[in-house]
């Protein structure tokens, strides 16, 4: 999809495509576009450059350190940035934690903390599901009880991204056990130093283990890392989960990799003709590039509205099982143009290999681990089967 920019508009495109030539290692860059897993030094770099552009926040307002662009400024900088082959913005602190702080949390924890996740003293976690508490999330059951000075935190998140590395994790707990079930749940921040925290990695398919349970027995924590009132915590969460939601649509990496998808189409031999012209194939590249173009339509709206200080609305529903969908079928197409070059080879046994030839072409050793860990981002953020549910109440009055 073409924007018709303005004059400011294609300056500004010119300062992205400037940042991502000079101010982005080549070395990341290559790591991000042969899919190599990062570390968290890589994030880490990252996010540090785009600090030092005042481009880290770009939904804060100003006067904390945001930039507050707007939503053709975020296309712009999503796009031009995943097709440099830029990593992404973690984003539990600064587009998460960091939107609930300046809507619900109160001035000592806005000083505290904004500028920590800012400048990358504080690495986040989100603490959401648990065992018994994924897609409906309400029936949380990891308590908090106040007590003295402190509420004593116990119980189980898992599947926590990132949690090997956090200093600190915001997290649900049940402060009541009366009325509905969501009429109990507040919004605790935890630092993860604490006594009684214990993080437990849970190894994925690739042998990588970049989520985790954690257990908390009897943690303590003050008072003051409550953000909010007690028992408003679903509120909270809920305001979150539309930034979150938003942010998994992922369209620049969509268009990114579907750009990638061409490319190595053009170069696959099926038949004794280049895979792109098989119309079967074609077909279907097509159409997943037509459903992206009006994906990029949504996302402006949306991303628009959220200028006007609105939290993004049950759209962001709807652009979290769009944009799944379309990087699964994304990544379901690159995976069948490669073939059987795109088994689960684990690239790192070959790097000390004294064989010059690898034993299959080099840009597909990663994929398949990619392809995999990709399955997961129609659950996370809430399933797409809950996303539908919400859209059906929300927009469609049902």
């Amino acid at each position: 999809m073409d924007l018709n920019l303005s004059p400011d508009e294609l300056v500004f495109q010119q300062q992205i495509k400037d940042f991502t030539s000079n101010k982005v290692p080549q070395w990341l860059k290559d790591k991000v576009l042969s899919h190599k897993h990062l570390c968290k030094e890589d994030y880490q770099h990252y996010h540090s450059l785009l600090n030092e552009m005042g481009w880290l926040a770009q939904s804060w307002p100003v006067e904390y350190g945001g930039c507050a662009w707007t939503a053709v400024q975020k296309h712009l900088f999503e796009e031009q940035t995943a097709a440099a082959g830029c990593p992404r913005v973690v984003p539990f602190g600064v587009n998460m934690l960091g939107p609930v702080l300046l809507k619900f949390g109160d001035d000592a924890q806005k000083r505290h903390f904004l500028p920590r996740i800012l400048d990358g003293s504080d690495w986040w976690c989100q603490g959401y599901s648990e065992p018994g508490a994924g897609s409906d999330l309400a029936s949380l059951k990891t308590s908090a009880v106040k007590t003295g000075n402190h509420y004593i935190v116990n119980g189980q998140k898992t599947w926590t991204t990132f949690a090997q590395h956090a200093d600190w994790i915001f997290c649900l707990v049940r402060t009541s056990t009366s009325g509905k079930a969501q009429q109990g749940i507040s919004f605790l921040l935890i630092d993860m130093k604490s006594p009684g925290i214990e993080v437990r990695p849970i190894k994925l398919l690739d042998g990588t283990a970049e989520v985790n349970e954690i257990f908390f027995n009897n943690v303590e924590v003050p008072p003051e890392n409550l953000i909010g009132q007690e028992n408003m915590g679903w509120t909270y969460a809920k305001y979150l989960l539309t930034h979150e939601r938003t942010g998994i649509a992922g369209v620049g990496f969509a268009t990114h990799y579907l750009a990638e998808l061409k490319h190595i189409a053009a170069k696959q031999v099926n038949n004794g003709k280049p895979l792109i012209e098989d119309p079967v194939f074609a077909a279907r590249i097509a159409q997943v590039e037509i459903d992206l173009l009006a994906m990029k339509t949504t996302n402006l709206r949306v991303v628009a509205s959220a200028d006007k200080d609105a939290a993004p609305g049950p759209e962001s529903s709807m652009l979290k099982i769009k944009g799944t969908v379309i990087r699964q079928e994304i990544n379901d197409l690159l995976r069948r143009a490669l073939g059987p070059d795109a088994s689960p080879y684990i690239d790192h046994y070959f790097q000390d290999s004294n064989d010059a030839a690898l034993p299959v072409p080099e840009y597909a050793m990663p994929l398949a681990s990619h392809y995999f860990n990709e399955l997961k981002i129609s659950i996370y953020g809430g399933s797409n089967e809950i996303q539908r549910g919400i859209i059906t109440k929300m927009i469609i009055g049902l």
